[in-house]
């Protein structure tokens, strides 16, 4: 008759299935942080990008001149500008939609001394000589300005640092949460299977044979309990990514694009969800062979 090897931990226990539920749930909720740092990282790197090509200068009325030739000597200088690719001054109706937002319609911009707005895009892979084109305007054109977005651009950088930084929170926090919940587990499962860990232990079985036995153990059920996990968590983002391709093919598809992106996480994304699954079942094997470690030397 063939020998049957009998693990000293249980396959199929009602502890083992509580803790791939616990481990799918903590996977699920890393995988979704580790998806949502990237969604904002990818976010703000485009905002950033696409505000930094664009430049803004403003002309702002003076008494007793006309704004209308100063603003089209403004577009002049800004075209001759090396980098320059495209320039486009806002018409009055346009600066008056601007503002209806906050001081209502029906608005007499001649009564109001509203700057006019220039709108000015940097070609692709350029950077703009902004310290000369700064001097020119105010040279040549009275009461122009630029504002280059650096402000708005520090404060994306601002956001997306803090936004890594709490992922990276969260995350130590779920890895936390599993380390403490595979450490009471694996003490439950040598309690319930102290009298063979006591025997074996005694008649000299080394502590690594034991060890390995939970640690197999312990990696198959994070396995699992993170495929489980980190799958769905896949499923969601691409579910999520489908979705949003159908939102951006309306008409409103432009204003989706920018204020959302594409709303996919990529390959890289994916990638790391997985990576992350591998380094939970890595951890929890670790914890659990160090807590039968510990436990085999209290029994010394």
């Amino acid at each position: 008759m063939p020998r049957v090897r009998t693990p000293i931990v249980p396959g199929n226990s009602i502890a083992g299935r509580s803790l791939v539920a616990v481990v799918a749930i903590m996977s699920f909720l890393a995988s979704m942080t580790t998806g949502a740092v990237v969604l904002v990282r990818t976010a703000a790197s485009d905002w950033q990008a696409e505000v930094a090509r664009e430049i803004t200068i403003q002309v702002k009325p003076q008494t007793g001149r006309d704004i209308e030739p100063e603003v089209r000597k403004a577009e002049d200088i800004a075209r001759a500008a090396p980098s320059v690719a495209e320039v486009r001054s806002y018409t009055k109706e346009e600066s008056r939609r601007l503002l209806e937002p906050w001081l209502g319609s029906g608005l007499a911009l001649d009564d109001l001394p509203v700057p006019r707005m220039i709108v000015v895009k940097v070609a692709p892979d350029a950077t703009p000589d902004l310290a000369n084109l700064r001097k020119t305007l105010s040279e040549q054109v009275a009461g122009a300005s630029i504002d280059d977005h650096r402000g708005w651009i520090e404060q994306m950088r601002a956001m997306s640092r803090t936004a890594v930084m709490g992922g990276i929170v969260i995350l130590l926090l779920v890895f936390a949460a599993t380390v403490l919940s595979v450490t009471f587990a694996t003490r439950g499962a040598i309690a319930s299977n102290r009298p063979v860990v006591e025997v074996l232990h005694f008649i000299g079985a080394p502590d690594s044979f034991i060890a390995g036995h939970f640690q197999r153990h312990f990696l198959w059920l994070g396995l699992k309990g993170g495929a489980l996990g980190g799958g769905a968590a896949i499923l969601l983002f691409a579910f999520a990514e489908i979705v949003s391709r159908w939102l951006t093919r309306g008409a409103d598809a432009d204003r989706v694009s920018a204020l959302f992106g594409t709303f996919s996480i990529g390959t890289a994304g994916y990638l790391a969800v997985a990576v992350q699954v591998v380094v939970i079942a890595v951890l929890i094997a670790a914890t659990s062979r160090q807590t039968v470690n510990r436990t085999l030397q209290s029994l010394e």
